[in-house]
């Protein structure tokens, strides 16, 4: 029998907030075998009971070693063999952003890439992590692993994935510096695999919230999911849910048949 995975990737601004606007709701109603989420703002301990209880799936989360902020957790339906938090580099796992979980068909990486709009700091702290991350996956690849990554990656690759894209030439997340550094990952043997799928304007996964701009649909394709080549015949599906509300993101998806 075929092995078929559901994947979903999700920036839910806060997972405490999330359950309240519906996101056990979610899980439970729908045939997710992983669900990724970036953003929970909750340590360990902080966690509600009811996240780490959900019927059918096993749960690990790294935080970080702020209080109230980033994070990210894996909900899984499939134990995996091996778990492991951060990239082994002390200044960006301590930010709680990397999480590694592998399966007998490949490896997850669910990563909550940093933000560089507060500071020139902070950009070139997200261009350091940026290329860790991909020294990372490539030491991977090079030992014949198979890769699925996922999660906000705080840039729109091209014109295509924003709305205003001649606005925010020279705002963080669609700066020159950041879509080269997508080039490059890409070019390292990588693909996209929404747009493997879609090649249409108008599919994005943020809107601010202050401007109303998701009913005008005035957003940002921030959210990825990125296979190695390897994996590029297991792909049976890319997607977008705008329709599921509950943060400034939406979430994203990825169909897999082995």
């Amino acid at each position: 029998m075929p092995e078929q995975y559901n994947l979903i990737s999700w920036n839910v601004n806060g997972i405490r907030a999330a359950i309240k606007k519906g996101f056990l709701d979610l899980l439970l109603g729908h045939e997710f075998d992983i669900v990724c989420v970036q953003e929970t703002k909750a340590s360990q301990d902080k966690l509600p009971r009811e996240v780490k209880n959900i019927p059918g799936y096993y749960n690990y989360f790294v935080s970080a070693e702020r209080s109230g902020y980033s994070g990210v957790g894996t909900f899984s339906k499939k134990k995996p063999f091996n778990i492991e938090n951060g990239m082994g580099i002390e200044i960006f796992d301590m930010e709680g952003r990397f999480l590694r979980t592998d399966y007998d068909d490949f490896v997850l990486l669910n990563i909550y890439f940093p933000n560089g709009k507060a500071s020139q700091e902070r950009l070139e702290y997200k261009m350091a992590f940026y290329d860790a991350f991909l020294d990372y996956a490539n030491s991977l690849k090079s030992e014949g692993k198979k890769l699925v990554i996922c999660g906000d990656v705080n840039t729109a690759h091209k014109e295509i994935d924003l709305a205003r894209p001649k606005e925010n030439e020279v705002v963080s997340g669609f700066l020159p510096e950041e879509r080269a550094w997508i080039d490059k990952f890409l070019a390292s043997g990588y693909l996209d695999t929404f747009r493997m799928f879609n090649s249409k304007g108008g599919n994005y996964s943020w809107w601010s919230m202050r401007t109303n701009a998701r009913k005008r649909n005035v957003g940002w394709r921030l959210d990825y999911f990125f296979v190695s080549e390897n994996l590029r015949e297991n792909v049976s599906s890319a997607l977008i849910y705008p329709e599921i509300m509950g943060s400034d993101h939406c979430p994203v998806g990825l169909k897999l048949a082995f």
